[in-house]
Formats: C-alpha cells, sequence, structure tokens
C-alpha cells in the first residue's frame, strides 16, 4: 500500500496521512459496496488493502450520509465524498484520488475486475 499511498500524496498534492487515510476510506467503501467477488480479487492484488480499509471503516458519511443512512439509502458515492471532505480534501482532489486509486487497481487487479466493481456501484464511474 505504500506505493498507492505515495503516489497519491505526489499526484494529489495531500500529506502522506492524509492519503494514507483517504485511500483507505475509498477501500472500506468499495468493500462495503462493491460485488464481493471482485472485491475480494482486488483486495487480495492489492497487499495491505483489507487492514487499509478496516482501519477507516467509520460510518460517518457527514451530514448528508447521516441524513441518508436514515431514509435507509446508504448514502453510497455522495456519503464517500462528504466523509472525505469532511476529511479536508477538495473536490478537484477527490477526483483525482479516486483516479488514483482505480489505476492503481487495475495494475494490479486488472480492468475486468475494476470495470465490475464501478459497474455494481451508482454513481461511481463520474468520479474514475
Amino acid at each position: 500500500m505504500d506505493e498507492l499511498i505515495n503516489r497519491v500524496a505526489t499526484n494529489v498534492g495531500l500529506e502522506p496521512a492524509m492519503a494514507q487515510q483517504a485511500v483507505g476510506m475509498i477501500l472500506s467503501f468499495l468493500q462495503k459496496n462493491g460485488p464481493a467477488e471482485e472485491i475480494g480479487q482486488m483486495m487480495a492484488a492489492m497487499p495491505g488493502a483489507a487492514e487499509l480499509a478496516a482501519a477507516n471503516a467509520g460510518e460517518s458519511g457527514g451530514l448528508m450520509g447521516g441524513l441518508m443512512n436514515m431514509m435507509g439509502q446508504g448514502g453510497g458515492v455522495m456519503a464517500l465524498g462528504q466523509q472525505l471532505m469532511s476529511a479536508g480534501i477538495g473536490m478537484g482532489q477527490i477526483t483525482a484520488l479516486s483516479k488514483e486509486v482505480f489505476a492503481y487497481g487495475q495494475e494490479k487487479a486488472g480492468e475486468d475486475t475494476m470495470g465490475a466493481i464501478v459497474g455494481a456501484i451508482p454513481g461511481l464511474s463520474q468520479f474514475v
């Protein structure tokens, strides 16, 4: 995971600790919302990903995510965006961050695996 975190820190302009937290938030979101088989393949191809996801498995999602959870909608990509913004990451950085994580995922797990994950999560394709 160090390779991905360093890549995000450099290419997105985040401090390494923030990059680690943000990558963990995305991985945790994918783990909760993606198709189990492909998520398993992605996690296996990215050593340390499952641990990083678990360490950043917060349920907050910000105010909007909380409201959507109360309405029974889970919040989805919108809740993840709120969670990342609450951590101090700007909207432009979120897009760059997502692209870096998914590019890395494609390099490690393959385009088919990552494509299935993107296709299974409503709204995610806008960010990758």
